[in-house]
């Protein structure tokens, strides 16, 4: 928040009151308020996956597997969006890129309520939504974050983050009672509506950059001007991609950032509720589990954003990923037709650890990758949705084989281990001391 003062005279003109302070609060932190709402409005269909593979599976009698591979397009599509949108946003600006998904999203989930066979799946919920939730992945939360912030980065990064918890909190309890009620339809269209409703928040109060309304990013010293819009956006996320691989830290974050999306949006999201119901727990119960994970995810990543502007990242994300890989091990004993203390224990647990990764890996990609890392960062992403693709597969083919879900949550427990070591491997960026240091 910025601060002004007034002065005001004495009554009796003998002398000056001391000035009153007027605190105003900065923009910066409106534009992060539109964004978390918006992130929160197209969170909607990422409750959907979970909810809709029993329902299709048994009213056309597809696979889980062939579901399972629309949802893993989805991902896919979701992660490697991200990195051109981040790119085209700077081309085309935030707003325009942003309302154009939230459209691709609603045409999407609604043109699904008249498939009938597993094609259609794959295009409406496997390559429109997935091109339209890839323009609202993290990098636009990190594009934000690093245009109208210098100080409280992490914090904001952990904010706009616990916005998609906080959308599946809202969308997943609703969402299942309407599957279980009234079928999968009025559910699809739900989300499509959900997605239209924030689009004019988007068109009507969100900006691109501080300079448009003429205030200063929050923290920064000096005014930041615009930068003219930056062509050829397909060739610059290219482009930063060749050169980030080039170096170890890129292909350590996007190693562990796989891993975290094997562990988060392709196991846990897309499988829990069916491995829950394979327990006899009801949907119901299960999606209100996984609700409550949002509920706790919100927390955990807000304060993994604190913690980042105060501890060393690499050593928060070992610690990160070590505990989830403890807890998706006990999980197979837990899941029971009934809810009891030690899954609601795990419940607690894993939705403090759900993403919070995410604040300290975006900090070390600002730390490697400085103006560029907004599309770095874009890339680590689509690492963790194709971690998060395969995953979404692989479970559903290993429920077709096995029976059951216990073999995919103790291999994501092994690959949480080899996360948590991968990142302590991480080198940190020497510092380079002003010439008046040396």
């Amino acid at each position: 928040m910025t601060q002004t003062t007034e002065s005001v005279a004495d009554p009796n003109g003998t002398e000056e009151q001391p000035p009153r302070r007027r605190t105003r609060v900065h923009r910066a932190w409106f534009v992060a308020a539109v964004t978390f709402v918006t992130i929160v409005g197209a969170a909607a269909f990422r409750s959907l996956p979970g909810l809709f593979i029993d329902p299709l599976h048994q009213e056309f009698g597809w696979s889980r597997g062939t579901i399972g591979a629309a949802v893993s397009l989805n991902l896919a599509l979701y992660g490697l969006t991200a990195p051109f949108a981040a790119a085209l946003m700077d081309r085309m600006g935030i707003r325009r890129v942003v309302a154009g998904a939230l459209t691709v999203i609603a045409v999407g989930s609604g043109l699904t309520v008249w498939m009938t066979a597993p094609w259609q799946l794959w295009l409406c919920w496997g390559l429109l939504v997935g091109l339209g939730s890839g323009s609202m992945a993290l990098a636009f939360a990190a594009t934000v974050t690093n245009r109208w912030f210098t100080t409280r980065r992490g914090l904001v990064s952990g904010i706009l983050t616990a916005a998609s918890a906080s959308g599946q909190l809202i969308f997943l309890p609703v969402l299942s009672w309407t599957v279980e009620s009234h079928g999968w339809r009025p559910a699809a269209v739900t989300v499509a509506l959900a997605a239209l409703a924030v689009v004019p928040f988007v068109w009507l109060l969100l900006r691109d950059h501080p300079a448009d309304v003429g205030v200063r990013p929050y923290g920064a010293e000096e005014f930041v001007p615009k930068p003219e819009p930056v062509t050829g956006a397909a060739r610059r996320a290219v482009g930063v991609l060749l050169s980030a691989v080039r170096t170890g830290p890129f292909w350590l974050l996007a190693g562990t950032f796989a891993i975290c999306g094997a562990s988060t949006n392709g196991l846990v999201q897309t499988h829990f509720v069916p491995a829950a119901h394979d327990h006899g727990m009801p949907i119901t119960a299960a999606a209100s589990l996984l609700a409550v994970i949002g509920v706790f995810d919100v927390a955990g990543t807000i304060a993994s954003g604190w913690f980042t502007d105060r501890f060393e990242p690499r050593r928060l994300l070992a610690v990160y990923y070590a505990l989830r890989g403890v807890s998706l091990l006990f999980l197979p004993m837990l899941l029971a037709p009934s809810v009891h203390p030690p899954m609601v224990f795990f419940i607690v647990f894993y939705g403090l650890d759900w993403v919070a990764t995410v604040p300290p890996t975006l900090a070390l990609c600002r730390e490697h990758y400085g103006e560029d890392s907004a599309i770095v960062f874009g890339w680590v992403l689509a690492s963790h949705q194709v971690g998060a693709a395969l995953v979404a597969y692989l479970g559903g083919v290993a429920r077709d084989v096995f029976g059951s879900y216990d073999v995919v949550w103790y291999a994501s427990g092994a690959l949480c281990a080899a996360a948590a070591l991968m990142a302590l491997v991480i080198r940190r960026r020497p510092r380079v001391l002003s010439p008046a240091l040396v």
